[in-house]
């Protein structure tokens, strides 16, 4: 048996995508940790390790994810780094303004201002010191979508070269190292190869699940999947010189947790809480809007109206499933705007070439990818239904036009579509081609600014 001087305790989660369904049971098991290693004298930590915050779930759109902020202070986390649903899906003063009540440490190294200065609102490190006096230097970083975050007025720095300069900052001050990732399992390993001075590695991003940890050399990985399925639990053994003699990696199902009668209750709360602000009127629809998964519908030609006004693109293209929902007769809210496009999903304006276009039409014809599972990319269904096309289409020549312009090899063409279409999953042209993001609106704000503006337009005409 190993002869050690201390025991460190850290409990991790990630990837949680605001799936609160057994958040109750998760906040319990980790206070009640907290409580039985103090009682022992033990070191305990708590992490998550981004995209606890995610939109599609009514209480985190309903309060700005400032209500996944409480849930974490109630749970008594000790610090979290961001993912890139907390990054990239919220606006700059959103993300500014997230942390403001948190009783939690942001620790984030790789998000600077444009002048390169670090926010207000994280720290690059933190060195935490336990009671036996061991130094826990603790880095974060998140994925680098460079894009996304200039157009929200950042700038994000190549991550792993950026945790690799901080460590060889804070090494000497520091007894163990850990690093929060939201990187993914791919970037994990290299880091892992390339630093070998970080002790741990907890990770996120690409939902990897290790139940028992990775060793890469001498830094152990650990990792919980997603939608909090697991919390994640660390053994850091260290000798009488406070050196690391010993790391072991869990994982803990969510089933193995204590139930209470009430937990459903409290999660139903937090739905209606939600709902309730977000009960805004947005605009007054005319007429129903019917959503089809497999062809064309009343609803899709509003949403393919709007994207290409809002754009002021030659046409557009989206998929049939992403409504969630119909549009009823009535007033609209921002609850019934987010229930039928729930999605984190940004707009974006391609521009093509005249035979990148017909390419593009063509590969969308595809017959097999209306009944195709869609996962990850933002998108919060299940099939991808119907390709849609507004002002884009060909005659009975077999000729493509968009709009009144018939499509042509040398002339440029703007395309209104989803910015999960650009990532070279399914249009691997669509992603190496000139595109605009339109951020921070999601495609749930564009429909309600097209609502908005048909009914003034309605209302300006009756006055007249």
């Amino acid at each position: 048996m190993k002869n050690y001087s201390d025991t460190i305790h850290l409990y991790h989660t990630n990837d949680v995508h605001s799936h609160f369904d057994s958040w109750p049971q998760i906040s319990r098991f980790l206070r009640s940790k907290r409580e039985m290693h103090e009682a022992k004298n033990e070191a305990c930590y708590v992490f998550d390790i981004g995209d606890h915050v995610d939109r599609s779930h009514p209480y985190t759109e309903g309060t700005a994810g400032k209500g996944n902020v409480e849930l974490l202070n109630h749970s008594g986390y000790d610090a979290v780094t961001i993912g890139n649903n907390e990054g990239i899906t919220l606006s700059k003063k959103a993300l500014t303004n997230l942390y403001d009540g948190a009783n939690f440490d942001v620790i984030l190294c790789n998000l600077k201002e444009p002048d390169g200065s670090t926010p207000n609102w994280l720290e690059p490190y933190h060195i935490y010191e336990t009671e036996k006096g061991i130094r826990i230097g603790v880095i974060g970083a998140t994925a680098m979508y460079t894009e996304f975050y200039q157009r929200l007025g950042w700038h994000i720095e190549e991550p792993r070269q950026s945790i690799i300069k901080t460590v060889h900052q804070i090494q000497g001050q520091t007894d163990v190292i850990i690093c929060l990732s939201h990187l993914g399992i791919h970037e994990d390993r290299l880091l892992a190869e390339e630093c070998g001075e970080i002790d741990v590695i907890l990770g996120a991003h690409t939902h990897h699940l290790f139940t028992e940890g990775e060793l890469v050399n001498e830094t152990l990985l650990a990792a919980t999947g997603k939608f909090a399925e697991y919390v994640g639990h660390i053994t850091i053994s260290l000798n009488e010189s406070n050196r690391v003699i010993g790391k072991k990696a869990e994982v803990i199902h969510v089933n193995k947790m204590e139930r209470l009668k009430d937990d459903i209750k409290d999660v139903n709360t937090l739905i209606n809480a939600g709902n309730e602000a977000m009960e805004e009127k947005v605009f007054y629809n005319a007429e129903p809007l019917k959503q089809q998964l497999f062809k064309e519908s009343p609803l899709s030609s509003f949403f393919g109206r709007a994207l290409v006004e809002y754009t002021d693109a030659d046409c557009a293209m989206f998929n049939a499933g992403i409504f969630m929902g119909n549009l009823e007769e009535g007033w609209v809210t921002r609850r019934q705007l987010h229930s039928m496009l729930p999605h984190p999903i940004n707009p974006c304006v391609v521009i093509l070439d005249g035979s990148e276009l017909l390419e593009v039409y063509n590969l969308a014809e595809n017959k097999d990818w209306p009944k195709l599972e869609i996962k990850g990319l933002g998108f919060r269904g299940t099939l991808m239904g119907k390709m849609i096309f507004e002002r884009l289409y060909k005659n009975k020549l077999g000729e493509l036009f968009a709009g009144n312009r018939q499509v042509m090899p040398g002339d440029k063409y703007k395309l209104a579509t989803l910015d999960m279409f650009t990532f070279g999953f399914f249009f691997p042209i669509l992603q190496e081609a000139k595109k605009e993001y339109y951020m921070p609106e999601l495609i749930r704000d564009i429909a309600g600014w097209y609502g908005k503006q048909k009914a003034l337009d309605k209302m300006n005409l009756s006055e007249q």
